[in-house]
């Protein structure tokens, strides 16, 4: 029951909705945590909303993952009275899915009540960066590698247990494992048709190295979809896993003696016909243009000052250790995987940059808006690329900026950084840096399990 992409009005869809019997409709966007939030309305609703949008509490972007209400943010609070914002629907974004058939799904941007994109919308963020590109005759396109441990668990188990002694939905470390895709087919068969007739195609699905780890690919398409999908696809997943009894995480490191969780995110520009790869020089020995480099510059001398964007969360930097295939400094190597920047070479198709920094954690409409707004600014100061990395680039002594290696110190690295204001603007990085200031806060108030077994009796 896919939808096919076309440029949705209210007549076409009016026409579709009688047709597929839609019911209901589901409207919703994500805060800047990368969390789905929305609401049914009537269809009648919908189709009032589509010229003239609606109201949606701006509470979203005044509290955390948690739903617990910030103390520093400055775009609402208590002084404003967390009024809405001014939702848009955008109708490219129409799907149904195939278990919820009466239902539509639209994705929406916020605006602020006199019109002007909301400072803390991550969707907006990721268009005006992408508008920029596009001006430019560059068109983005970018796709997402998810990683996720899935458990046989429900929501209530998984409180009661605390997280903790969950029963995976495989034993054992078995990556890519032909047995387990077989063992499971029902499970991965829901997933792949479920995405595909919900226009988050899969590229490629297989297991990783872990008890109950799998990793998905999503097909690459334009920057903005690619992020929408990454984003939906994370729900979707969830809810697919739920049918079926069990539960899922994204989360960058749920188990300090497993593997992380990785978000890879490739890249690659191409002219404004969406013909010619930029990246591809057939005629250079690597095969990258000279356009490919400054954009790689771009991403490489960034790095250190956009991780915070790249990486959200606390839990995100338990992965930023060795041996976790996870960057450490800022580095580049073709067809290197310990490497910032995996450069994919061979053909004028495939030619890309795969960002290894973020982990499946990762809202990628910021991610994807840094990215973007770092290799233009590459392209645009002609940043030059240093010598690439060979061997292991996590390794003592190897070459490169040093990565922040907690929130904390990304935050303040973002804070002071004038280059992600003039790639993001003042206000989005202004609240952003207020949020991850709000999580470093939380934390330092956590007790954990590790410090009671360490410390309880023994102090």
């Amino acid at each position: 029951m896919t939808t096919e992409r076309r440029d949705w009005d209210a007549a076409s869809l009016r026409e579709d909705f009688e047709k597929r019997g839609i019911r209901h409709v589901k409207v919703g966007g994500t805060d800047v945590d990368g969390v789905l939030r929305g609401k049914l309305i009537a269809p009648s609703k919908a189709f009032s909303a589509l010229e003239k949008g609606f109201g949606f509490c701006d509470v979203i972007f005044g509290w955390d993952i948690a739903d617990q209400l910030y103390d520093n943010a400055t775009v609402t609070g208590w002084d404003s009275g967390y009024p809405d914002a001014l939702a848009k629907i955008d109708p490219s974004t129409y799907r149904v899915d195939p278990h919820e058939p009466d239902t539509a799904h639209f994705l929406v941007d916020f605006f602020t009540p006199d019109g002007k994109p909301h400072p803390a919308c991550p969707r907006n963020l990721l268009k005006q960066v992408t508008a920029r590109a596009e001006s430019s005759g560059y068109h983005a396109v970018f796709s997402c590698e998810l990683e996720m441990w899935i458990f046989k668990e429900s929501p209530e188990s998984l409180r009661s247990k605390r997280f903790g002694g969950l029963t995976p939905l495989s034993p054992g470390m078995f990556g890519y494992s032909w047995l387990r895709e077989g063992q499971y087919a029902e499970l991965v068969h829901d997933v792949l048709d479920t995405m595909k007739a919900y226009d988050v195609e899969i590229e490629g699905f297989h297991t990783e190295t872990g008890p109950g780890v799998w990793e998905a690919a999503i097909l690459y398409d334009d920057v903005v979809r690619a992020a929408d999908k990454a984003v939906l696809f994370k729900t979707a997943m969830k809810q697919i896993c739920h049918r079926h009894g069990l539960a899922v995480t994204f989360m960058a490191k749920w188990n300090e003696k497993l593997p992380g969780s990785s978000g890879h995110i490739h890249q690659s520009l191409w002219d404004s016909e969406k013909e010619t790869n930029l990246f591809y020089d057939g005629k250079d020995p690597n095969g990258l243009s000279a356009k490919a480099r400054h954009y790689i510059a771009g991403l490489y001398h960034t790095a250190p000052d956009l991780t915070a964007l790249y990486s959200p969360f606390i839990n995100t930097y338990r992965r930023y250790v060795p041996g976790l295939w996870a960057p450490l400094t800022a580095s580049w190597g073709i067809e290197n995987r310990t490497c910032g920047l995996r450069v994919i070479t061979g053909s004028q198709s495939a030619t890309r940059v795969e960002l290894r920094q973020t982990a499946a954690d990762v809202n990628a409409y910021v991610a994807m808006a840094a990215a973007l707004g770092a290799g233009l600014h590459g392209i645009t100061e002609a940043l030059e690329l240093p010598p690439e990395t060979k061997g292991d680039a996590t390794a003592s002594g190897a070459q490169g900026a040093p990565l922040p290696r907690t929130l904390d110190q990304a935050t303040q690295k973002l804070a002071e950084s004038e280059v992600a204001r003039t790639i993001l603007g003042e206000a989005f990085v202004d609240h952003y840096v207020r949020r991850c200031d709000w999580e470093v806060r939380e934390a330092r108030k956590a007790v954990t399990d590790w410090e009671l077994a360490r410390y309880f009796e023994s102090v």
